[in-house]
């Protein structure tokens, strides 16, 4: 029986396994060469020429260390004359303000001064007046006037700034007026309450102890209000001479009365109204009454033919 040749083992060789770091050679590459090739020629290039590094000239060094003193030199000097300075400028505030403080102080004796005269020559005129018999007259006059303290029933109204004076008012007339807050109380809010008031039926008026008269002016400084160029602080107390109950019916009935209470609404301005039994105004203090005298005509004179 002839069988089939046996054919000898065929042997297999092994596969030799990837060395482990043989997918790292981007990070090797990186590793050996981690100055860039051009970076490194610069380098040499400018350490060849010598313009590397700190200067090599003895010009270049005496420069360097010359800009260095002079900086040191600007600073001490300015430190130096700012402490020598110092005393200077506080010894002139001090100054400053000792002469503001003694020409205050004579400001005021100087009023004070002027108020006495004042009262010296209403008490003349009055004795005066009273040897003519037309004492009643001028004092209703110098009441109506505001040249004499009057007390009596009234109103008391008193009108102060929202608590909050950045609150309400935007896109509103009131904040195109220059000023910053509308909540805060303006001249011609305090021009609408006086005259609402005077037409209310009041018979004299004043505003933080300042008396009102027909010539007084309520106007604004920045934020200030002032009246008769004398500046008021809120809150602004106001008293009006009169009956008191109408008074004050007629007041809140009126537009004024009702844009006062807009405003409350509106804008958060505090106001307190009552009536009061007997409320104290005292004179203006610039007033002098005259009164008028009728003119007499005379007859004129018969020309010659």
């Amino acid at each position: 029986m002839c069988g089939m040749p046996q054919q000898p083992p065929v042997r297999s060789t092994p596969q030799r396994l990837p060395r482990p770091d043989a997918s790292m050679s981007l990070i090797t590459n990186v590793m050996d060469h981690s100055l860039d090739e051009g970076y490194a020629e610069a380098a040499a290039r400018k350490q060849a020429d010598g313009s590397g590094g700190m200067p090599k000239t003895l010009r270049a060094k005496l420069g360097l260390a010359g800009g260095l003193v002079l900086a040191a030199l600007v600073v001490t000097v300015g430190a130096a004359q700012a402490r020598v300075e110092a005393p200077v400028v506080a010894k002139e505030r001090e100054e400053l303000i000792d002469r503001i403080d003694r020409e205050t102080e004579a400001a005021d004796e100087l009023e004070d001064g002027i108020d006495a005269l004042r009262a010296d020559v209403g008490a003349r005129q009055r004795e005066a007046l009273q040897r003519s018999g037309q004492s009643d007259r001028t004092d209703l006059v110098g009441i109506l006037a505001g040249a004499v303290a009057v007390h009596g029933p009234g109103v008391k109204l008193v009108v102060n700034d929202a608590k909050d004076t950045s609150a309400g008012g935007d896109g509103d007339a009131r904040a195109t007026t220059g000023f910053s807050d509308t909540g805060r109380v303006r001249d011609r809010d305090m021009q609408r309450v006086v005259n609402g008031l005077w037409e209310s039926g009041a018979e004299a008026i004043s505003i933080n102890g300042q008396r009102l008269t027909a010539l007084s002016a309520i106007r604004a400084a920045g934020d200030a209000i002032l009246v008769d160029n004398r500046p008021l602080v809120p809150p602004y107390t106001v008293f009006a001479v009169g009956d008191g109950r109408r008074l004050s019916s007629r007041f809140q009935n009126s537009s004024d009365g009702l844009y006062l209470h807009a405003l409350q609404e509106s804008y958060d301005i505090r106001t307190a109204l009552s009536v009061e039994d007997d409320l104290r105004l005292p004179a203006a203090p610039s007033v002098i009454v005259r009164t008028a005298q009728p003119m007499t005509e005379t007859a004129p004179e018969k020309g010659t033919s």
